[in-house]
């Protein structure tokens, strides 16, 4: 029995595989579409959440500066990635401060913190890029590939038990690993995935490309001894500023003119 189990194991991991838009194999237990299903679960949960504490930005000038920017990234998304058009898009404004930090759940659902506007400083073309870089996990479906991780471990755990005929053993560790997924940090290779991305739909969007690297500036120099929470979801190695400026004349060529995409309709959460 346990020799079937692992046997079957390993087949479903072979089975279990897809391919990323940057052409990178990515292990898939979990389903873009159950992955989309979970984070709904999980963003309805945290808005009301917020809702009932007041947290949820309703300034008009902050909530328009939001939708146009997110909604020009969304429009050039939905284009490049046509299967997108029937996403919920969507971005709750969180009222934290001391919070610098971005989000974008599996099927578009965004977050944003106005500590990563108040405390950065950060211009249109700068905005851009944090959140082009968020879609851009979700475009490259790594949540799923997150709870897919997940899923894989729980499963080796779940193996004895399953063996000894503890059936309910393998559902329990599925939902805990779809549970704990959704708060995993990406791995290296997948924020390297998502700056390549991001970057290229910002462009597209008509945002200076540049900004991906004064970003990342203004990031490490919030840093210091108490790195914001975007840094720790969000490896940054040395190289990477200078990987993000050897693609800017890459870049330059998908948008010369840098006209402004149209702004596609985002709801802003309230």
């Amino acid at each position: 029995m346990k020799k079937l189990l692992l046997a079957t194991l390993a087949l479903s991991l072979l089975a279990g595989c897809a391919t990323s838009p940057t052409g990178r194999s990515q292990l898939m237990l979990i389903s873009p579409e159950s992955a989309i299903v979970e984070s709904k679960k999980a963003y309805l949960t945290t808005v009301n959440q917020l809702d009932q504490q007041n947290k949820l930005v309703d300034d008009p000038k902050v909530m328009d500066r939001v939708a146009t920017i997110t909604g020009r990234l969304v429009y050039v998304a939905k284009q490049q990635y046509p299967n997108t058009s029937n996403w919920e898009w969507s971005v709750a404004i969180i009222d934290d401060p001391k919070t610098v930090n971005a989000w974008c759940m599996a099927g578009g659902r965004m977050a944003v913190y106005t500590g990563l506007l108040d405390k950065l400083k950060l211009t249109d073309d700068e905005f851009a890029q944090v959140m082009g870089h968020e879609i851009s996990h979700a475009l490259a479906n790594h949540t799923a590939e997150r709870m897919s991780r997940a899923m894989a471990t729980t499963l080796g755990v779940v193996a004895v038990g399953v063996a000894s005929d503890h059936h309910g053993a393998a559902m329990l560790g599925a939902a805990a690993a779809a549970k704990v997924a959704l708060e995993l940090p990406n791995s290296r290779t997948a924020e390297s995935e998502a700056d390549a991305i991001g970057m290229r739909l910002a462009t597209q969007a008509g945002y200076e490309p540049d900004a991906a690297v004064t970003l990342w500036q203004k990031m490490g120099k919030a840093g210091g001894s108490a790195p914001p929470e975007f840094l720790s979801t969000h490896p940054a190695p040395g190289n990477r500023q200078a990987a993000l400026q050897a693609m800017i004349p890459e870049m330059r060529q998908l948008n010369p003119s840098g006209t402004m995409a149209p702004v596609a309709p985002v709801q802003i959460v309230r």
